[in-house]
């Protein structure tokens, strides 16, 4: 397989690829490095977040959306990189000491949102868990917030069925994929394993393409793993990078997967670059936020 690197930024913590198909445009976020980015051509666009930024969602009314720390705000995106115009859209989790991480958008572009125990410091250096205070949260276009699971470690992957009645969903602090039916109140039943741990890292982000396999980025285990509808491993993808965070689908006929990536000690000349690679198989789209 061949892998192009997309653009020279280097991440410190590359996370949460959304693609836009409207505007064949892919946002991502640097985590660590307090950026959101957003590459349109051959153009990176680069905001400097007062705080460190897990998403950066579009939104159908033209801005859009970043989690952080303090609140889910608004991005103008007409704003200049360095100052950033943000406004308030809600506080998901009130939780001190807490900050988002994965984050994406169901079909009806609500807003789910995994949060977890802070674990970077001001300086972008990582800080230990001790604590499973995270939790998952809906957040619908009017702003209204409602809670769906609690006591989380590191929320990861927000994938749903086409019949929109199940959640993928992973916690990388159990090195463990889950399942949820979703309820018709829209609640969820409790956890079943759907894939465990592997040898091959711990469980990031995930894509799904459209036979309803998912594409886990496995964390310091350099690759990808295809998997069934029924979790098991279809195949072993190999990357150039040490620390794979997560993927999407994109591209005009959606069959360029693009893959984040985090820095890591091993110092891969790839390490914290976004990677594409042409495939055979096309994937489902993004969602923008509905508000």
């Amino acid at each position: 397989m061949t892998w192009t690197a997309v653009t020279e930024h280097r991440a410190q913590l590359g996370e949460g690829p959304f693609w836009d198909a409207p505007t064949q445009a892919l946002y991502w976020v640097d985590i660590a490095g307090k950026q959101a980015l957003r590459l349109i051509g051959a153009n990176v666009q680069i905001w400097q977040m007062p705080e460190h930024v897990s998403a950066f969602i579009p939104c159908e009314s033209g801005d859009a959306l970043v989690a952080m720390s303090s609140g889910v705000y608004r991005l103008d995106l007409d704003s200049p990189g360095l100052e950033p115009r943000l406004t308030l859209l809600c506080v998901a989790d009130p939780q001190p000491g807490n900050r988002p991480n994965e984050a994406r958008c169901d079909a009806l572009g609500r807003l789910w949102l995994g949060t977890m125990q802070n674990n970077i410091g001001e300086n972008g250096e990582d800080l230990p868990i001790e604590r499973r205070s995270g939790g998952l949260f809906r957040i619908d276009r009017d702003a209204r917030v409602t809670p769906l699971l609690r006591g989380l470690g590191i929320p990861n992957t927000l994938l749903w069925s086409d019949d929109g009645t199940r959640l993928y969903f992973a916690d990388s602090l159990d090195r463990t994929l889950y399942q949820h039916f979703i309820r018709t109140d829209g609640n969820l039943d409790p956890a079943q394993v759907w894939f465990g741990p592997h040898e091959r890292g711990g469980p990031d982000g995930s894509a799904m393409d459209a036979q309803g396999y998912v594409w886990n980025a496995r964390w310091d285990g350099s690759c990808l793993l295809r998997l069934t509808p029924q979790g098991q491993v279809d195949r072993v993808i190999e990357l150039p990078v040490s620390r794979p965070t997560s993927c999407v689908f994109g591209g005009e006929d959606l069959q360029t997967l693009y893959i984040t990536s985090a820095a890591s000690p091993l110092n891969h000349p790839l390490d914290g670059a976004v990677l594409s690679i042409r495939l055979d198989i096309a994937g489902k789209t993004c969602t923008r936020f509905a508000g």
